[in-house]
């Protein structure tokens, strides 16, 4: 097993040296594609170099501490030689199964930015409200994390929440951290609509995509048709008087039906229209990007039905409970009583056990 490991390192150490020599030549640098595709290999090189150098004195120090204990007779040098063996013992299986899940590929659209989607379900004004709730849970939890939270676009619900909300997260590592939440999230409490006090299940969807960088997709900039209007509703009197509201239509052909198409995207929430215009194309590049990249989803997901990130929005992945103030995730059987801490954005814990379990599924597959 050591010896196996550390000839897999030994290779990749050799790669680790290549890339840092490639990100300091200046045409890698103008480059922007290659470069920031090799600063990413970088970092995670990096990891696996530092562990291969604990992993190798690890491995030195359990050699030597066994000779000495072999040959000395020195009561004291011994003594100290049978605990860096306990040291050493203790640690080598865990290195171990860091270094085997670092090694296992990792999905390289993890380390991006994302889109996060909420949209009340079945429920009327309630899944319109459970919808608030989510986002505001998800902002709490962003806030936590040092990441940026902005709400995009957002129709709201008769009673308040929203019928749809979609804001974008940007920070380290977002959409690998995130990408566990898409999924129907299922509510079951008392309305506040309710008169008889029973309780009613209702149902949001959330969906978190990979948020497309400029160099991901294509996009012809002279076949968009751009349009101004005013933004209706709160926000005061400039909104409602200055022509800050963009609306994009793009034609696209479908590569799955073949189809052409014309994707249709609004942006009213700034009161700057080149942000809006920005923005807009952000989330162009992000809508072409998920639909193009469907089919390699899908066929990875033939080949690996994971349990937990399945990618299926269709899916009921969590039900939360209020009168028993129960949240329970159902793809790993998680089940915990703090749902007013979880709703206040602590969800931490739920996504570490997802992540474990995904882990464990990844190690299991290659094998190693």
């Amino acid at each position: 097993m050591a010896n196996s490991l550390l000839e897999k390192l030994d290779g990749l150490t050799a790669r680790f040296a290549e890339v840092a020599t490639l990100i300091t030549d200046p045409a890698v640098i103008a480059d922007q594609q290659r470069y920031v595709r090799l600063t990413r290999e970088y970092k995670e090189l990096e990891a696996l170099a530092e562990a291969r150098k604990e992993y190798a004195n690890l491995l030195g120090n359990l050699e030597e501490s066994k000779n000495i204990l072999i040959s000395e007779q020195d009561a004291e040098m011994r003594e100290m030689a049978r605990e860096e063996l306990a040291a050493c013992e203790a640690r080598l299986p865990r290195i171990e199964e860091e270094i085997k899940l670092m090694l296992v590929p990792k999905d390289p659209e993890d380390a991006k930015n994302a889109i996060l989607e909420i949209r009340g379900g079945t429920g009327g004004d309630e899944a319109a409200l459970f919808a608030g709730d989510l986002l505001r849970m998800y902002a709490k939890y962003c806030e936590s994390k040092g990441w940026h939270f902005e709400i995009s676009s957002a129709s709201e619900g008769a009673a308040g929440g929203y019928k749809e909300v979609i804001c974008s997260v940007t920070g380290a590592d977002v959409y690998g951290t995130l990408k566990y939440e898409s999924g129907v999230h299922r509510v079951q409490r008392v309305p506040a609509t309710e008169t008889q006090g029973r309780v009613h299940t209702s149902a949001a969807t959330v969906a978190v995509l990979p948020e497309a960088e400029a160099f991901d997709v294509e996009i012809h900039e002279g076949a968009i048709k751009w349009d101004t209007f005013r933004s209706s509703g709160a926000g005061g009197q400039n909104v409602n008087k200055v022509e800050s509201g963009v609306r994009l239509r793009y034609p696209w052909k479908n590569p799955v039906t073949g189809e052409e198409e014309e994707i249709l995207i609004e942006c009213t929430e700034t009161r700057d229209q080149p942000k809006n215009k920005e923005r807009a194309l952000a989330r162009l590049r992000t809508f072409i990007y998920d639909r193009e990249h469907q089919k390699y989803r899908d066929d990875i997901d033939s080949r690996r039905k994971s349990l937990v990130s399945t990618g299926d929005r269709s899916a009921k992945i969590r039900t939360y409970n209020y009168p028993q103030g129960r949240i329970t995730d159902h793809r790993i059987g998680y089940t915990i009583y703090n749902l007013p801490a979880f709703m206040d954005g602590d969800i931490q814990d739920c996504i570490d056990q997802l992540t474990v379990a995904e882990n464990a599924e990844r190690l299991k597959e290659s094998e190693l």
